[in-house]
């Protein structure tokens, strides 16, 4: 199943696009880009990047302000995280695969408003993470 990617690198380099072979236990997946200046997939390699994001829809909307906490209303699935990137973005949701230590883990964010279903985390991106 293709899945819609936003790939962040460390570097701030953004790429969109979509994947087939996505797999978090490997270190490097293909990226088809969604603009189709590329005639082949590329390598995307796991160690150079800071999130994958999967979202709704490719462009998003730049006015949306994601909200970064939890509504009382809507039950939560998973531990509620706080994650602090080393460039200061800072993402709120819940996961159910974090460990301290692990390599990376994936984020469910707070707001169901969000362009993101769903954030594939590199650890070494991260400065700090609170769990609450």
């Amino acid at each position: 199943m293709r899945k819609k990617i936003v790939v962040r690198y460390r570097d701030k380099r953004l790429l969109k696009g979509s994947s087939t072979d996505f797999v978090p236990t490997r270190e490097a997946f293909h990226l088809s880009s969604a603009d189709g200046s590329a005639a082949e997939p590329m390598e995307v390699r796991l160690s150079e990047v800071k999130a994958v994001f999967f979202v709704k829809e490719l462009n998003g909307n730049r006015a949306y302000q994601e909200r970064k906490h939890f509504d009382p209303a809507h039950p939560t699935v998973g531990r509620k995280i706080g994650v602090v990137f080393k460039d200061g973005e800072l993402l709120v949701g819940t996961t159910e695969d974090y460990e301290p230590g692990c390599t990376a883990f994936f984020v469910t964010p707070a707001d169901p408003q969000s362009n993101n279903e769903r954030c594939f985390v590199v650890s070494n991106a991260v400065e700090k993470v609170s769990l609450f």
